[in-house]
């Protein structure tokens, strides 16, 4: 039942642990549903991806992550269509999710009390932005309501970015567009902006799987959010999508090169590699080194359990 009640993401404000943890003891639940990640965890049961895993997938392109993912059965992991702040900066990070649902007076009134009750201070939109930690992006489901949705400004804007170093992915709007632009290395995903405040509107959860658009989403994804729109990768499957875009890009760089000199024509590069093409690819890595996504050793690893 404790399971069932986890996936529907029905919650008790009143069974939380303590004033830090989520709103009802889950982290059993959530290392059940994650179990194929057997690396760090977080104390709210979260997968930690390594930083380093964070910092190569900023390179990665959506569509080459995107088909690492369906080649694995993940076909539900891709949203589009939003607002941002600064088109060309990335927010990657790994996911803190949050649940908000229209507005029912009783229940939000237990919630509330609930929350004081824990120690929690202030609006209800403001509980996920105090359990951030660094390289975390805030990511909540506000049912795609953008006036009187809007869930964070720049004073909550400034508290996320002071807690994550990072940015947010919103199912809902924001406001003071003017006020987030300022704030150096922050970036918002969100459905649109608007100058109302958030009403109408109460948090059922925090860290529980929720939905962006047609996109599943469970705490501790790596999102992965750029310009073509964001997609969230189970941590089990984040250090497989870096390597293989990686070796992409490799490939990439040295095709592109023998295209641009003319030493194969595009048939030969977009086709299955001759035993010639991929002597000189080789060759290629050993003679730049500099610059290149993999190194050859790590090239060498790759290819070891790959045919290419």
């Amino acid at each position: 039942m404790k399971r069932l009640l986890f996936l529907t993401g029905i919650l008790m404000m009143g069974i939380c642990i303590d004033s830090t943890a989520q709103f009802f003891d889950s982290v059993e639940e959530l290392t059940y549903y994650t179990r194929e990640w057997q690396g760090e965890r977080f104390e709210d049961g979260r997968p930690k991806v390594p930083d380093g895993i964070l910092a190569r997938m900023e390179k990665v392109s959506i569509e080459e992550a995107w088909g690492v993912l369906r080649s694995r059965g993940y076909n539900n992991q891709f949203e589009g269509n939003w607002e941002m702040i600064h088109p060309d900066r990335p927010v990657v990070g790994r996911a803190l999710t949050a649940l908000y649902m229209p507005r029912r007076p009783e229940v939000m009134d237990r919630i509330t009390a609930s929350g004081q009750e824990a120690g929690r201070v202030g609006a209800m939109n403001s509980w996920p932005i105090d359990a951030l930690e660094q390289g975390d992006v805030y990511v909540a489901d506000g049912f795609g309501k953008i006036v009187d949705g809007t869930l964070i400004g720049d004073n909550l804007g400034n508290a996320i970015f002071a807690n994550s170093g990072n940015g947010v992915v919103f199912n809902a709007g924001s406001r003071d567009l003017e006020g987030l632009s300022e704030i150096e290395g922050f970036n918002a995903f969100v459905r649109g902006f608007d100058p109302s405040y958030l009403m109408e509107s109460m948090l059922m959860g925090i860290n529980v799987p929720i939905r962006i658009g047609r996109a599943t989403v469970f705490p501790g994804d790596v999102v992965l959010a750029k310009k073509t729109g964001v997609l969230f990768i189970p941590a089990h499957l984040a250090e497989e999508v870096v390597v293989q875009a990686e070796f992409i890009m490799l490939r990439d760089m040295f095709g592109h090169e023998s295209l641009r000199k003319g030493i194969y024509t595009p048939g030969e590069i977009d086709g299955r590699w001759s035993e010639e093409i991929k002597d000189a690819f080789l060759k290629w890595v050993d003679d730049n080194p500099e610059g290149l996504p993999m190194t050859r050793k790590d090239l060498d690893e790759y290819l070891k359990a790959r045919t290419w």
